[in-house]
């Protein structure tokens, strides 16, 4: 058989060609998040600044976001026509200054896998933005998911015992990644959660303001 052709590496200026396209009445979980990060200056000034991509964006990406965050030059949204989030084998390392990805991993068969190969392709000092759902915030204690059957995993900052069969520690997943990248922060996000209707079946990031998710801020180490 011939030789297989190595993928054609995708470049920041690549995001040029996309098209943007905003859906009426779309409340996505990376939407609901803009509004806190707008008013959190680290976002605009350290964490998104230069070239970005986004993995998983899909309709609600980042880059429909891009005006909110003046210091961002482009987003190439990384989605599955474009090859495997787990691997990124057609993104160079250190092709980007920083990642983002809101609501990817769990979709992902080997998250540690996945966010090992999102910290090799942001350059030395850049920084990767994650966010996932919290397992209690959003699945409330059903397994598999109520919301969204194409959950793989659910997800806590740290517990010694959970109630999902299928839950990873995001502490445990940055120490994997710390001989490469430095934690800046990893915290719970429950922005307009009202803990009144958890556990009544009702999936609140449907809605235009409630977040359920954990959000881990990493910065590349040279």
């Amino acid at each position: 058989m011939p030789p297989v052709a190595p993928p054609v590496p995708i470049r920041p200026e690549d995001a040029d060609a996309q098209p943007r396209v905003v859906r009426a009445n779309y409340f996505g979980v990376n939407a609901i998040s803009m509004l806190r990060r707008a008013h959190d200056a680290r976002f605009a000034t350290r964490y998104f600044r230069g070239n970005g991509i986004d993995v998983g964006g899909g309709y609600d990406s980042l880059a429909l976001c891009q005006e909110l965050f003046p210091a961002i030059t482009r987003v190439f949204v990384y989605d599955r026509e474009h090859g495997d989030a787990q691997v990124l084998a057609n993104v160079p390392d250190g092709g980007f200054d920083f990642l983002y990805s809101s609501h990817c991993l769990e979709h992902l068969h080997d998250p540690a896998e996945a966010l090992a190969n999102w910290v090799r392709v942001v350059r030395p000092g850049g920084h990767l933005v994650v966010a996932v759902p919290d397992e209690d915030l959003y699945e409330q204690g059903h397994w598999p998911s109520a919301f969204n059957p194409d959950h793989r995993w659910t997800f806590t900052l740290c517990k010694t015992r959970s109630w999902s069969p299928v839950s990873l520690n995001l502490l445990d997943l940055v120490r994997g990644v710390a001989d490469r990248a430095m934690p800046l922060s990893l915290a719970r996000m429950d922005h307009c959660y009202r803990t009144a209707l958890q556990g009544r079946g009702f999936d609140q990031t449907r809605t235009p303001m409630a977040e359920a998710a954990l959000e881990m801020v990493l910065q590349r180490l040279g």
